[in-house]
């Protein structure tokens, strides 16, 4: 699905219609096709997942997922510094013990934020 510019979103509600003339997803696969012969074919999933965004929020922007959260510069700071203190810390340690953030959810987080800038921490074996 990340073929599908905002655009061509768009056009799938298009196709889906409103009113009196609202096509079923099957339809709207079939239609899609020939109307897009040179992109990859879509399936009724994706066209429901793109229904479904669009009656919920209102738009079919790309919406960033949890875990691309964004960490400040303190959150950063401390990390580093943390990591220069002791560098066979985990980082499953590095979360909770040095910045008070939620285990299961931040993890990932502090994970993607090592891994950019280089500094992957190691573990004790």
């Amino acid at each position: 699905m990340s073929y599908l510019t905002e655009s061509l979103k768009i056009e799938i509600l298009m196709m889906i219609g409103y009113g009196d003339r609202a096509r079923t997803q099957c339809e709207v696969v079939h239609l899609f096709r020939e109307t897009h012969p040179d992109l990859p074919a879509l399936n009724q999933g994706t066209i429901s997942k793109i229904e479904a965004q669009y009656r919920e929020m209102g738009h079919v922007r790309k919406v960033p997922s949890k875990r691309q959260a964004v960490v400040d510069d303190d959150t950063k700071l401390n990390l580093l510094l943390a990591l220069e203190e002791n560098r066979i810390t985990p980082a499953r340690q590095l979360a909770p013990d040095r910045l008070g953030l939620d285990l299961k959810e931040d993890y990932m987080i502090v994970l993607d934020f090592l891994n950019k800038s280089a500094h992957v921490p190691k573990k004790i074996i």
